[in-house]
Order: C-alpha cells, then sequence, then structure tokens
C-alpha cells in the first residue's frame, strides 16, 4: 500500500506544482480513520483515504484551499468524532478521534518520493519538520510507517457479509481492498475499514488484482452468476489465498461447470469453498471472523496456493 500510493503521488506530482498530502498519525478509539492512512489532493482530484465521511470531505476542501495559499510547513490537526466535543469536530458521531498531519508536497519532494520507491530504508518518517527516510531527533510529532511487503485481501462483493469482514480484518495487519461492480449500495458506501474500495466490471476483475504471496482473495459477490464469472477470471491467477462463499451445492455445480469448459481441477481444488472454518456461523459476523481465522492460518503457516 505504501509504494504503491508514494508511486502514485509521484505520477501526480510530474504534472502538478502543488499536492497536499494528509497523513494519519495517531488515533484513539472507534475512529473511521487510522494510523497510516493517507491520501493526497489536488486542484481537481484526491486518491487515497483520510477515513472517510463529512470529516473527509471538509479536509479535502480545506487542502484545496491551501493550494491557493503560501506554501506553508508542516501542521497537525485533530479531529474528534463527538458532537459534543468543545473544539475540533469532526463532523462524525462514531466516537474517537485521529490526528492528521498535512504536507505541502512541491516538486522538491519527488527526490524523498525516490528514496521512499527505492526502498533504500525500510521506514518513513512523519515529523513536523518533514517526511524523512531517516529518523529525526527532537520532532514535535513522530509516526513511524513501514514500506515493507504488506500482506492484501481483496474482497469481491460489497454486501453485508463484504462489510463485517472488511471490519474484523481492519482489527488485523491487512492490507484491504473491496471491489463490487454496483454503483450506490449502501453498504459498499457504509464501509469505511476498506483502504480502498472501487466499482468495477466483473468482466474485468483479473486486471483489478495482482498475483503475488502476499495477495489474498475472497469471493462474496451477489450470486452464482457474478461468482462464475469472477473464478473463471481468477483461477488460472497464482495468489496466497483464494476462498469463495456458498453452499456445498452451488459449489459443486459450479466447479463441474468449469471443468466441463476445461478448467483445470487441481487449481479448482485449491479454491477454499465453502470458504471459512467450520463453526457454523450463520451471521454476516459470524462468516466474517470464519473467513479471517482461515486467512490467518493460511498466513501464519507460510503455504502458497497456486
Amino acid at each position: 500500500m505504501v509504494l504503491d500510493f508514494y508511486a502514485k503521488l509521484k505520477e501526480q506530482l510530474l504534472h502538478e506544482e502543488r499536492v497536499i498530502l494528509m497523513v494519519v498519525i495517531d488515533n484513539e478509539g472507534s475512529s473511521p480513520g487510522r494510523k497510516g492512512f493517507k491520501m493526497f489532493v489536488t486542484k481537481s482530484q484526491m486518491f487515497g483515504t483520510i477515513g472517510g465521511g463529512i470529516m473527509e470531505h471538509k479536509l479535502v476542501e480545506y487542502a484545496q484551499r491551501l493550494l491557493e495559499k503560501p506554501v506553508f510547513d508542516p501542521f497537525v490537526k485533530k479531529q474528534i468524532h463527538d458532537k459534543s466535543a468543545i473544539k475540533d469536530q469532526s463532523g462524525m458521531i462514531c466516537s474517537g478521534q485521529q490526528t492528521i498531519a498535512f504536507y505541502d508536497c512541491g516538486k522538491a519532494f519527488l527526490s524523498v518520493i525516490e528514496k521512499i520507491l527505492n526502498q533504500n530504508n525500510n521506514f518513513i518518517f512523519y515529523t513536523n519538520k518533514n517526511i524523512e527516510t531517516n529518523e529525526v531527533e527532537n520532532a514535535e510529532y513522530f509516526f513511524k510507517e513501514s514500506t515493507q511487503l504488506v500482506q492484501k485481501v481483496y474482497i469481491i462483493g460489497g454486501g453485508h457479509v463484504g462489510l463485517a469482514l472488511s471490519e474484523v480484518l481492519s482489527k488485523l495487519d491487512f492490507e484491504i481492498h473491496i471491489l463490487d461492480h454496483r454503483d450506490n449500495l449502501n453498504t459498499m458506501n457504509a464501509n469505511r475499514f476498506a483502504h480502498f474500495r472501487e466499482i468495477i466490471d466483473f468482466e474485468q476483475i483479473e486486471k483489478h488484482i495482482p498475483n503475488g504471496d502476499s495477495i489474498y482473495v475472497v469471493i462474496m459477490s451477489f450470486g452464482y452468476r457474478t461468482d462464475d464469472i469472477i473464478l473463471r477470471r481468477l483461477i488460472n491467477k497464482n495468489f496466497k489465498y483464494i476462498g469463495m462463499l456458498g453452499s456445498k451445492e452451488k459449489i459443486a455445480t459450479l466447479f463441474a461447470n468449469m471443468m466441463a469448459d476445461n478448467f483445470d481441477k487441481d487449481r479448482l481444488a485449491k479454491v477454499c469453498a465453502p470458504i471459512g472454518v467450520a463453526i457454523k456461523s450463520e451471521t454476516a459476523y459470524e462468516i466474517a471472523i470464519s473467513v479471517a481465522a482461515q486467512i490467518i492460518s493460511v498466513k501464519n503457516r507460510n503455504l502458497m496456493i497456486n
């Protein structure tokens, strides 16, 4: 996530004179934005997230106003998610709070991005002095972020189970991507736990999920038809883990139809389906916990599924 984000920032900065970077450097309680969440803002675009909702909307507008003013030194803004707070109200009522650091990034910042992308150091340090790849002492505030390999979970399906799984995984050390093909899905819009949310065409889903031994794929789309499209597009890619939600009968039918179409039986056998550990889960959160437990098991035994 970190390197992908800075690669995108570099690409944008090559075409812009200035970009405002916002980084969540601290959070407490049920804050929608957690340490390491970040986004950049230009006069007309934005990328990433600092937690979503009305808070993010207001701070994006604030960042765009900063672009109309002179260059500034880094500073922080606290956001308290409680309307009874005397000051620093975010406009949200989910409780908790977060602190966001603001950085004014001009062309000179490209050299810092190059250091980050070249991984000359495994960490990035965010301070009131600047962003560095070497530790800065005596800073008023200090946040350290790793640039090492991140475990990424791609949840295909933005419904209630996808939302519950995003929340469960947000407590763990995963970068969460949520993908769906439906516009204005309420559970997708309410998902403040995922780092990235995308509306895509399932007929091209293979373009949105990379191969890799740090990639976990969870298929829980709207129904049989979309599950079939998704699995056919992804079955020949190599992931750390791939699982699919559904009844034994549905999965048996889907697999039989794919084998009749000459898909490889051995590759199908490596799909964890029905997904999750067997705990007789029924509710969205029970299913989410069973899926998360299976993903953790695969991650910790270092088993490559390909």
